[in-house]
């Protein structure tokens, strides 16, 4: 119900500020063509009514369709909600020139996507500014505080404070519309881990985890899967092997690539759930033991968060964040996700969740995207606890911002069709209902 909701109060945001922009451009023909604003200095006095009015015009239109109700007087109207208003829809500009279309240019996205993205990323964060600051009076406010105090806030982490970052609502143990099942144990535990020329650091990354796990008397393997290395990738992990029999790689049979190797690890895991966990270490080992123990509630999966409270990043470079935010602030708009970081690989499912998604599509790190949007959309149940991320210091990163960009919109708008345009054919509630049909036909 709420996800229905919150779609329609989106699409009537959506298309009010078509009708806005169309007010907009109807006026600059008028004011230019038919008032004869024809020099240089008036066609820019003709842009500033026409913005201005459309602006004004955008504003009736979302306090009376899509923020109904409130206070309606001089002083919450025009003395704080209007001017609020403009600073959002400014905001919204700014941030769109010099930040999103700069940085979709600089991935090489086409023009036209470009300006299709810049457009729903500008109109996602005017939405936001608007839900949480213009349109909700300070009774709401207060109101609202009072009933999600027990809520964690979106948290900056340490020593970014000051970077771009987006705020939004966050619901610690979020699920989707499926009731979560009563616990089911998990007895065994798959840790999957993709390695492309880590002789530098997998050593210490499997070891560690490893450690931690016997510590916690957690049964386990570590299935590594050695991308095709050309270092001694393959040397290490055969002496670690015959130190530690829960351990076992397997070369990637696919053509390289972080997707592929991920499928390939994910199609030979044999635990009852499975953690994609990253070589480098930078996953904390820590938050696989947290992990393990909120899926013996009975979650189908269990998502961390970096930028939730009590998540942290340590030496997260400037800009991969900038485009990390954005990125997942389009993904939270376009699905209606409470959830902000769906593209952090280190997440862990049941293994009838991969049985249920798939088959998986993607060939590279938009693997990362493809398997928890899958799973909310196909309705599996999750919740979200805080992580930590920390920066290789071995090692070279293998995800390139430039070839990923086109990559990760194509898989984005792929489930996003799915889960519009399918009409349920996926959803897990109608593959229940075909097994019990099945079931009762054979008697």
């Amino acid at each position: 119900m709420f996800e229905k909701m919150f779609s329609s109060k989106i699409l009537k945001f959506l298309l009010g500020g078509g009708l806005a922009a169309a007010l907009n451009l109807a006026l600059i023909y008028l004011i230019i063509e038919e008032l004869g604003f024809n020099t240089p200095f008036l066609r820019n006095i003709a842009n500033v009514i026409s913005i201005e009015i459309s602006l004004i015009f955008g504003f009736f239109i979302y306090r009376t369709w899509v923020w109904t109700g409130g206070v309606w007087n001089i002083r919450e109207v025009f003395l704080r909600q209007l001017p609020l208003y403009h600073v959002s829809a400014g905001v919204a500009v700014i941030i769109r020139i010099l930040f999103i279309f700069p940085i979709l240019d600089w991935l090489r996205v086409n023009y036209a996507i470009n300006t299709v993205i810049g457009a729903l990323l500008s109109a996602s964060i005017n939405y936001l500014i608007s839900d949480r600051f213009v349109f909700k009076t300070p009774a709401q406010k207060t109101h609202n505080k009072s009933q999600t105090d027990n809520s964690p806030d979106t948290y900056y982490p340490e020593a970014l404070a000051p970077a771009l970052s987006v705020n939004s609502e966050f619901r610690k143990n979020e699920s989707n519309t499926i009731d979560v099942p009563d616990s089911k144990s998990v007895k065994t535990l798959s840790i999957v881990i993709p390695a492309y020329n880590e002789e530098g650091c997998i050593v210490q990354t499997v070891q560690t985890i490893s450690q931690i796990l016997e510590q916690e008397k957690i049964d386990y393997e570590i299935l590594v899967v050695n991308d095709n290395s050309k270092d001694k990738t393959e040397e290490l992990l055969q002496q670690i092997n015959s130190q530690n029999n829960k351990l076992r790689y397997v070369n990637n049979y696919y053509p390289n690539g972080f997707g592929f190797a991920v499928r390939c690890g994910l199609e030979n895991f044999t635990g009852d759930a499975v953690a994609v966990v990253m070589a480098d270490s930078s996953d904390a080992p820590e938050d696989i033991v947290s992990y393990y123990h909120k899926l013996q509630e009975g979650y189908d999966c269990v998502f961390g968060s970096r930028f939730i409270k009590g998540g942290k990043v340590i030496d997260y470079p400037s800009h991969k964040l900038i485009v990390n935010r954005l990125a997942n602030l389009f993904i939270q708009i376009l699905f209606g996700l409470k959830f902000n970081d769906t593209t952090n690989a280190f997440k862990i499912y049941r293994q009838e969740v991969i049985e249920g998604i798939s088959p998986l599509v993607s060939h590279h790190f938009n693997l990362t995207v493809e398997i928890p949007l899958k799973a909310i959309v196909r309705g599996y149940s999750y919740t979200t606890i805080p992580i930590t991320w920390r920066n290789r210091t071995t090692g070279v990163s293998k995800l390139k911002l430039k070839e990923m960009g086109s990559r990760y919109l194509f898989i984005v708008l792929y489930i996003w069709l799915e889960k519009h345009l399918s009409r349920g054919d996926y959803h897990l509630s109608k593959k229940r209902l075909l097994i019990n049909q099945r079931f009762k036909s054979n008697g």
